[in-house]
């Protein structure tokens, strides 16, 4: 059975930055849990950040940089959080990973600018470059018919 690593906050869990979540309410979703498929996992929680904490971003790339509004560096609870993500979804057998959009660690297509001004613009969060660095495929949660396919396709392989 093809586990997914699902960031833990579409489940539910309160470990975004405010201390919310965003849990995602859809069936498959549902079935997938209850079938033991989904491996929650929240990268910044795992690399050592606190509930609530300061939001952040991705102030550079190179090297990597990522800070909250006020200048604290975040970048090496990050980094951690990105090599646990990966550690976990190939201790667990994920063929994929569901995560949140957006994010400076999960997103796998856009995050914020770095300067703390609402704008995205291309690019992946921590974990999620991690990931699919390493041949895992990411989806968001604005993605979750192309991952549903891919499920589906991952499972007829199998077969």
């Amino acid at each position: 059975m093809h586990k997914i690593l699902i960031s833990a906050c579409l489940l539910g869990e309160k470990v975004r930055y405010d201390g919310q979540h965003r849990l995602l309410d859809h069936p498959a979703i549902e079935r997938w849990q209850r079938e033991g498929r989904l491996v929650p996992f929240c990268p910044e929680v795992a690399g050592g950040l606190p509930t609530p904490r300061p939001a952040a971003e991705i102030r550079q790339r190179f090297p990597i940089l990522v800070n909250s509004r006020d200048g604290q560096d975040f970048t090496p609870a990050f980094l951690r959080g990105a090599e646990l993500a990966l550690e976990v979804a190939r201790r667990d057998g994920c063929c994929c990973a569901l995560m949140k959009a957006d994010s400076p660690s999960c997103s796998n297509s856009r995050v914020y600018d770095g300067h703390f001004s609402g704008t995205l613009v291309e690019g992946s969060g921590l974990a999620a470059a991690e990931l699919m660095r390493h041949g895992i495929a990411v989806f968001d949660e604005t993605q979750l018919a192309h991952l549903i396919d891919f499920i589906a396709a991952q499972t007829s392989c199998a077969a």
